[in-house]
């Protein structure tokens, strides 16, 4: 097979993009597919055989979109983009009206991300199951944020099962927001980054924005809102079935978890599983699961979870 270069012309920003810092990114694409690449000006030049030239060209171009559309490009999004290249699956997809963050537009990094965010785009109840790491919290954050940048809802819920505090939440200090900050720290993350520390302040104190754990929604009719409940894996069936029932007019939700990952004292209590076991096939609900393969934190974190999903397979465990 031939192994004349080949060169792709791109812009200044994804030529830097793809090289990364001391060629990082480059490095990294070389070591994946067997391939030599070099930035002489203008583009990159890629030399190798046939197929890999092809699975690398792929690649670079996945970041190279990416960096045209201004976002920020890390190792993550490279590993992403050969994962995809090798795969055969889709490259960059668009950011479908998310909001810009501290670090650029929000967009999906994975086909799965992808399809989690058409889900939650046209059904009013998705599940998103998988492993930390895949952005399934983030995504859902971004998504409700656009909709209340937007007006398209008058409220953002964040609820979360407080298993740690247990019975002991009325005993820990402050009010109910300084209650149960600690335990949604990664929604808050999310938030902040995407609408800015102050914009968050503001929207909290004129109640745009309110967090509750999952025991104080019962009772209520939740009309005009974007609802996030994370962390469900550790909600029990009837608080699950509690908060799937506070669906008002106009309202709409996203129920986020790990089966893998319960908490409870009886985890065959857990109502994740088995909310969307009952649920999957019902009209205008979605469900998407994410795998090792959506994991976009540090590299070693979807090996953890491969060894991990590898135990679960021989103890005869599936979620």
């Amino acid at each position: 097979m031939s192994r004349a270069p080949e060169f792709i012309h791109l812009s200044d920003a994804a030529v830097r993009a793809v090289a990364g810092a001391n060629s990082r990114h480059a490095a990294l694409i070389e070591d994946a597919f067997g391939v030599l690449l070099e930035t002489p000006g203008g583009g990159v030049s890629v030399q190798g055989d046939s197929k890999a030239r092809a699975q690398a060209k792929k690649a670079v171009q996945t970041i190279a979109e990416r960096a045209d559309q201004g976002l920020e490009i890390a190792e993550a999004d490279v590993r992403v983009a050969i994962g995809q290249a090798k795969s055969g699956g889709p490259g960059g997809a668009s950011a479908g009206g998310l909001p810009v963050g501290r670090r650029g537009q929000v967009a999906p990094k994975t086909a799965a991300q992808a399809n989690y965010l058409q889900a939650l785009a046209k059904c009013d109840l998705t599940f998103g199951l998988g492993p930390a790491g895949t952005g399934k919290t983030f995504l859902a954050v971004a998504h409700g944020a656009g909709l209340l940048l937007r007006g398209e809802v008058d409220r953002l819920i964040v609820s979360r099962p407080a298993v740690e505090a247990g019975e002991r939440l009325g005993f820990l200090p402050g009010d109910l927001t300084e209650k149960v900050d600690p335990y949604m720290a990664p929604v808050w993350e999310a938030l902040t980054d995407i609408l800015g520390a102050e914009q968050l302040r503001r929207r909290r104190e004129k109640g745009e924005i309110e967090v509750a754990p999952i025991a104080f929604l019962r009772g209520r009719t939740l009309s005009h809102a974007y609802i996030i409940v994370d962390e469900a894996q550790n909600a029990t069936r009837l608080q699950m079935k509690m908060v799937l029932t506070r669906l008002g007019e106009g309202a709409r939700m996203v129920v986020t978890g790990d089966p893998t990952q319960i908490d409870l004292v009886n985890p065959q209590d857990s109502g994740l599983a088995h909310a969307v076991g009952l649920l999957e096939d019902v009209k205008g609900i979605g469900v998407v699961r994410f795998s090792a393969e959506d994991v976009v934190r540090h590299p070693l974190v979807e090996r953890i979870v491969r060894a991990y999903d590898a135990d679960a397979a021989k103890r005869g465990r599936s979620f």
